[in-house]
């Protein structure tokens, strides 16, 4: 089969499978979707099963035995995130929609692209060879979108299917410059909902003179957590555990090149990046530095015109983005704390979600054998990034309950501007062909590259 025949047939799988609303947070189309996954693998030889959690959306595991032992483990999630503004979306968000080399759709770049172009790398050698060269084991699940609750139990108890010699993890994202991106890991998660009420109705902002402010509380507590001025966690011990980048870490970094930062000014358009960071420098804050950021804020009244109101209650949700050793439920723990000590007691915590920081460590075989055949496979000089400013929820449970090797291969059609959880989130038709060669390559060579001394 041709290249574009490949890449025909994997945005066939992609046009199909997005053609299901699977939003996790809403409980949409979740067992439909697992049976159109399921039946896909089992079309592509796989042995399959279902595995699920009381209460969760059902997982879906295949085998397909190959002809030498050496066995990888494939991830990915087919549910998608809500698809909210509706109104700026230019095409509906379930139709997939080909625009000028351009598939639209939500989940086309996370996470259902990549599940088609890994099925139509397998089904393509699978036709040529009448197998598969090794093992092949994969899980694809429904709960990514929502912190994968039930990935934890499901590796826990079926940690001997999940057995394998390597694990490729949701793929890399793309830096949009044709060079692929090896991710070696991701950093974790810590979740928070802060929710504070003072006053038993709203009252008219005349009385804020004698009334006390929810809304001026949280937002107090928030600058406690956050220094406004210099953007530092103010948490007592935030800092103390992280680990500084080594040399090696250093200089993989330098060797990205500036494709990441010319696709986020082309993509988000910032007047300027924060503290002026530019460069090497930006890209090392990417990978190794932690995050406190405001995902939202909820209090009083927005609407057109003017309310003197002083709100009754206020709510915020914070999300912290940590490094390697940086412990999410110590953080939790430590953020209680200092709200406590810095008089904010009264606020209500609730911990959302959380996840471990994970990484594969520079120097294992797996990262040199991948980086060597997706240079072969793009023909161009591969970009090494240490960590992954975003979180994979599951790799935690993986790790601790398979010990498996793993990282993000360049097998995932998204790039940086591809509108990941935003209205009009598509894939490119070129990245779309060159992860399907890749994964072919990888089905062909991986085995090999792994036996060589």
């Amino acid at each position: 089969m041709s290249r574009t025949q490949d890449t025909h047939r994997a945005l066939e799988l992609t046009d199909l499978l997005c053609r299901h609303p699977s939003v996790s947070a809403e409980g949409r189309d979740l067992d439909e979707t697992a049976a159109l996954v399921e039946e896909l693998m089992a079309n592509a030889g796989f042995t399959t099963q279902r595995l699920a959690v009381d209460g969760g959306a059902p997982a879906v595991y295949g085998e397909q035995l190959g002809e030498d032992a050496y066995t990888l483990l494939l991830y990915n999630h087919y549910d998608v995130q809500p698809v909210d503004p509706l109104e700026l979306w230019d095409s509906p968000p379930f139709e997939p929609v080909l625009r000028q080399g351009r598939l639209y759709a939500r989940g086309t770049a996370d996470n259902k692209g990549e599940i088609a172009v890994r099925l139509a790398a397998i089904e393509a050698v699978r036709n040529e060879r009448g197998s598969l060269p090794f093992t092949v084991r994969w899980i694809i699940e429904g709960e990514e979108e929502i912190g994968s609750p039930s990935f934890a139990a499901i590796a826990r108890d079926h940690a001997t299917l999940l057995h394998a010699n390597a694990c490729f993890w949701e793929g890399s994202v793309g830096s949009g410059d044709g060079r692929p991106v090896v991710t070696l890991g991701y950093k974790g998660l810590l979740a928070v909902r802060l929710a504070i009420r003072l006053l038993d109705s709203d009252a008219h902002s005349g009385l804020a003179a004698v009334l006390p402010s929810a809304a001026w509380k949280l937002t107090d507590a928030l600058t406690h957590i956050r220094s406004p001025e210099t953007g530092e966690v103010r948490i007592p011990g935030f800092y103390d555990t992280i680990r500084a980048p080594t040399s090696r870490e250093q200089a993989v970094v330098a060797a990205q090149g500036n494709g990441i930062v010319e696709a986020l000014r082309a993509a988000y358009a910032p007047a300027r990046f924060v503290d002026g960071l530019d460069g090497a420098a930006l890209r090392e804050r990417v990978s190794f530095a932690p995050t406190c950021n405001i995902a939202g804020l909820q209090t009083g009244y927005t609407g057109p015109g003017m309310k003197t109101v002083l709100p009754r209650d206020a709510a915020a949700q914070i999300d912290f983005r940590l490094v390697r050793d940086q412990d999410p439920d110590e953080v939790f723990e430590a953020l209680r704390a200092h709200l406590e000590a810095g008089g904010y007691g009264d606020i209500e915590l609730t911990k959302l979600t959380s996840a471990e920081p994970v990484a594969t460590d520079l120097d294992d075989r797996l990262v040199a054998r991948v980086t060597r055949i997706a240079e072969k496979a793009y023909g161009a000089a591969a970009k090494i990034l240490p960590s992954s400013p975003a979180t994979q929820p599951v790799l935690a449970a993986l790790r601790r309950s398979v010990g498996v090797t793993g990282l993000a291969a360049p097998d995932n059609p998204p790039h940086q501007g591809s509108a990941i959880h935003a209205p009009n989130e598509h894939i490119r038709l070129e990245e779309l062909g060159r992860s399907v060669a890749f994964f072919r390559q990888v089905l062909t060579e991986l085995h090999r590259e792994m036996r060589r001394e």
